[in-house]
């Protein structure tokens, strides 16, 4: 059967509501959903999440005459929810320039393309540290006390008002956010033949990642069911660094976080993007992360069928939908069919929640957007 949207927006909201309007009357609630794909059992339907970019959600939500994210989300039948603390730090420097810093010490400014404007490094404050005891010194390091953890409660409250939903929290990326203090290739260089100084900024950040998490479960335990940690150490045809670099590095600090995590029951989702296939068995054994984010379709190495085949009995996938040709060049009924196929893919026998591979860029239209969450959510 071919899928088309109508023409007009009020009738596609209208199918949304039939849809998804009504979730007290679903045989499961949202989170009990998440939750049973994530313990690998079956689900009433494949469970969906969304992620967008700014311009994304503001298309959004002007084609469904909404006023809110929440709103939004609720109509397109989004399962999970993200929640986060406010900032109530120092104010955070602008420069002379319009470059600024972020809460946690980076230095950016905002480009636009065509379609959108986001942040770009404007330098790397550590690249002139030639001591430890300077990188400790930076002034603009992140603190805890500097996020007011109990804004948390409300959001959770607010997600959960009609009905229990999935809640999650994005821990951070240690070597990312490591790298975007000292500049990836330095960095990557540094580790081979001086690594004391890019170990020391990932320590940092480690210790802050954990310190961030003991304050989050002080007001919010039993009531976060995921946390959500990533570090791109893969590229579209290979990893980033050798494998024993990574063991060596890498893999070391997440173990040390994740301990924490795990002593108090919460879940990992962990997020790499591209040919991340070598890794998983390790990101698994090695790592302990309950979810894998979020399988770059067009990624070397990365074959839905064979992950899931090879993986599935010791791990649930989260993303999928492929943001490098289908979601933004491709048909509507493109996107229903890959829908489709990754939901009986993925999803059979549970272990999937649906939606991109990435944050939804804005140059995706639209209606492939409400394609993805029209499609059938069936596993089988």
């Amino acid at each position: 059967m071919s899928f088309k949207l109508p023409e007009k927006p009020q009738d596609v909201r209208g199918m949304l509501e039939e849809r998804f309007g009504n979730p007290a009357s679903d045989s499961m609630t949202p989170y009990e959903r998440v939750d049973t794909a994530i313990r690998l059992k079956t689900p009433d339907r494949v469970p969906f999440d969304f992620w967008g970019v700014p311009e994304t959600i503001g298309k959004l939500k002007k084609y469904l005459a909404v006023d809110t994210d929440e709103e939004m989300l609720r109509l397109l039948g989004v399962d999970c929810r993200l929640v986060a603390p406010e900032y109530i730090g120092p104010p955070l420097e602008v420069c002379a320039d319009g470059s600024f810093y972020t809460a946690l010490g980076s230095h950016r400014r905002t480009v636009a393309n065509e379609f959108a404007t986001y942040d770009e490094y404007a330098s790397f404050p550590l690249a002139g540290c030639k001591t430890v005891d300077e990188v400790l010194g930076y002034g603009k390091w992140a603190r805890t006390e500097y996020f007011d953890w109990q804004s948390i409660r409300p959001q959770i409250e607010k997600a959960n008002s009609d009905v229990p939903r999935h809640i999650r929290y994005e821990v951070g990326g240690i070597f990312e956010t490591s790298w975007g203090l000292y500049g990836m290739d330095r960095f990557l260089t540094d580790l081979y033949d001086r690594p004391e100084i890019p170990c020391a900024i990932m320590d940092k950040i480690t210790d802050l990642f954990i310190a961030d998490f003991e304050s989050l479960m002080k007001v919010a335990k039993g009531r976060i069911e995921l946390v959500y940690t990533y570090d791109d150490v893969a590229m579209q045809n290979g990893l980033l660094m050798s494998p024993k670099m990574w063991r060596k590095y890498i893999l070391p600090r997440h173990q040390r976080l994740n301990r924490v995590i795990k002593d108090h029951s919460v879940r990992i989702m962990y997020h790499s993007c591209g040919a991340i296939y070598p890794l998983i068995n390790e990101l698994i054994d090695e790592m302990h992360i309950d979810i894998l984010n979020p399988l770059q379709p067009r990624a070397k190495g990365m074959d839905m069928a064979r992950i899931k085949n090879e993986f599935g009995d010791r791990i649930a996938f989260h993303g999928g939908v492929d943001l490098q040709q289908t979601l933004p060049y491709g048909t509507q009924q493109e996107v229903v069919d890959e829908v489709t196929g990754l939901c009986h893919v993925l999803g059979k026998g549970g272990g999937y929640i649906c939606t991109s591979a990435h944050y939804i860029q804005a140059d995706v239209p639209v209606e492939n957007i409400l394609a993805l969450y029209l499609a059938p959510r069936n596993a089988e």
